[in-house]
């Protein structure tokens, strides 16, 4: 039998570097503010650990301090605006998404695929829709969305299947597909049709189609979707007047992307 060793366990892993993104993903929507001894409880890690790494963002400025509370600095922004400013596909999609959100009076929305996750990359807000704020930075789980579901359809079967099996699926409310068969199915439906819709898999009320939007090379590089409201006859409309709507605004970005020459940062399999 051949042992493999994990890359956590290799030499060239930074553990430092490891907790320290670990402190900074604890901060979030609901918990923006947080103690030390709640920093510690989130991440798992001890109180003296946590303390250097928060320490040490302070003193890089990312993380600031009230009494017992840290909070987060605007400078974390430059993380995301470095990967955003370099991920010009953004810039070329402004304009076509404007027009499809005019056009269908929804909100549109574009993503990428990180592992198990989808994060929003830009979005045109006509009205909230979701319980949840959506923007750019924004995470959805990949497998109960429409722009998850067409980036997903992209795979090949067999890393389809690796990431079916490699990943757990729950249920999100009663309409959510999330057992494997099932889901397998969907997404390969998906493939075939090109395109995908989802209705209240995510929150219930809420329904969204999405198509892939395609480098020249073929590769799926991110979804783009339209949401709306949940309605008896709201697959029939997402068909007739959203589908078309999105297919023209892909079709638009798809020729900027060549005119532009836009070529993705990363392979296929650098989000998995």
């Amino acid at each position: 039998m051949v042992y493999r060793v994990s890359f956590t366990e290799s030499p060239d892993y930074m553990q430092s570097l490891a907790r320290g993104l670990q402190v900074l993903c604890a901060f979030n929507r609901e918990q923006p503010r947080c103690t030390l001894s709640e920093i510690a409880a989130q991440t798992g890690l001890s109180r003296a650990v946590a303390r250097r790494s928060l320490l040490t963002l302070r003193h890089l400025g990312y993380v600031a301090a009230q009494g017992r509370h840290f909070f987060l600095t605007p400078r974390v922004l430059e993380l995301g605006h470095s990967y955003l400013s370099s991920l010009d596909l953004t810039e070329l999609a402004h304009e076509a998404m404007e027009q499809l959100s005019q056009r269908v009076g929804e909100s549109c929305s574009m993503s990428v695929l990180d592992g198990t996750e989808i994060i929003y990359v830009a979005r045109v807000a006509v009205r909230r829709l979701m319980s949840v704020a959506l923007g750019v930075g924004a995470r959805l789980p990949a497998f109960a969305t429409s722009m998850g579901r067409v980036l997903l359809a992209d795979k090949s079967d067999s890393e389809l299947s690796a990431w079916l099996r490699e990943n757990r699926f729950y249920p999100i409310t009663a309409h959510t597909t999330y057992k494997i068969r099932a889901l397998q199915a969907e997404i390969l439906k998906v493939r075939r049709q090109g395109y995908a819709f989802v209705s209240q898999e995510l929150e219930l009320g809420l329904c969204s189609i999405a198509v892939p939007i395609r480098s020249t090379t073929g590769l799926a590089v991110c979804g783009l979707n339209v949401s709306m409201r949940y309605s008896d006859d709201v697959h029939a409309v997402a068909r007739k007047k959203m589908l078309p709507a999105l297919h023209s605004a892909r079709q638009a970005i798809e020729h900027a992307i060549a005119r532009n020459g836009w070529q993705p940062l990363v392979s296929r399999s650098a989000y998995g």
